[in-house]
């Protein structure tokens, strides 16, 4: 004789439920007496929070760095000897020291017009040509670090910009390919460049600033190099002085 199973699936009686049914019906409970509890011990810190104790997310604190960032403008122009001094001597050492906390952008100072292409720079086309070059590796290149030091290698030697051989040899330097900064100049018969550049200039125009090299810290100037000399720089000239004033901001989130 066939044994008989004590039920099957048409003869349960009401309520009844395998073992590993009552098992997940206790884990689910379980799980939502847990996920009350949580909720009302968060509630219970953001009204009254423990000086210890957070209730905070943590990819909050992982926004800190990027968000955060500190403005900081260099106003050049690329045929410059005191944008040359600048860079050398107060960006670059600020940039290699706080890099991570600082959102950084190099513009040009020049005049728009409606000739020469639309924009004029002091020390004529050749110079707007270098510009037109350094605003295209910032372009191709948007990491500060690729891209101001290819700056700053053109601004050693200011007056042979824009010397194939000095672009050649200071992109190779950097990392940055030489036939796509040249497209990059060339695109649309040279309008795209001459574009960039216009932008940047009616930016250092729409912030007053006309002398190169004008560095902005937070939207605020903080220091102007002309004629050699150091100017507006009351919290000082040397980058240990603007490292102190970047970390600051950076701390306090003044910015």
């Amino acid at each position: 004789m066939d044994e008989k199973l004590p039920y099957d699936d048409c003869q349960r009686p009401v309520g009844w439920v395998q073992p590993r049914q009552r098992c997940a019906r206790l884990r689910r409970n379980v799980l939502r007496i847990v996920g009350v509890v949580a909720l009302l011990w968060c509630l219970h810190q953001l009204l009254f929070p423990s000086p210890t104790i957070s209730c905070r997310f943590p990819y909050q604190e992982a926004l800190r760095g990027t968000e955060l960032k500190v403005p900081l403008e260099a106003h050049i122009m690329s045929k410059c000897p005191d944008a040359k001094d600048c860079l050398q001597k107060l960006v670059l050492p600020t940039m290699a020291n706080a890099s991570d906390k600082i959102d950084f952008k190099l513009s040009f100072i020049g005049r728009t017009t409606d000739h020469d292409d639309g924009v004029e720079c002091p020390h004529g086309q050749t110079e707007c040509l270098g510009d037109i070059i350094e605003l295209c590796a910032a372009t191709l290149y948007p990491d500060p670090k690729i891209y101001l030091g290819f700056a700053m290698c053109l601004t050693r030697d200011y007056s042979e910009i824009p010397q194939r051989s000095l672009v050649e040899d200071c992109a190779l330097e950097h990392g940055i390919d030489f036939g796509k900064l040249n497209d990059c100049s060339s695109k649309d018969d040279g309008a795209y460049g001459i574009r960039l550049l216009r932008e940047s200039v009616e930016r250092s125009n729409d912030l007053d600033v006309h002398i190169s090299c004008t560095v902005r810290l937070a939207d605020k100037v903080r220091c102007v190099r002309d004629g050699g000399q150091w100017k507006d720089c009351d919290d000082g000239a040397e980058p240990e002085d603007l490292i102190r004033d970047v970390n600051s901001l950076y701390e306090n989130g003044e910015h």
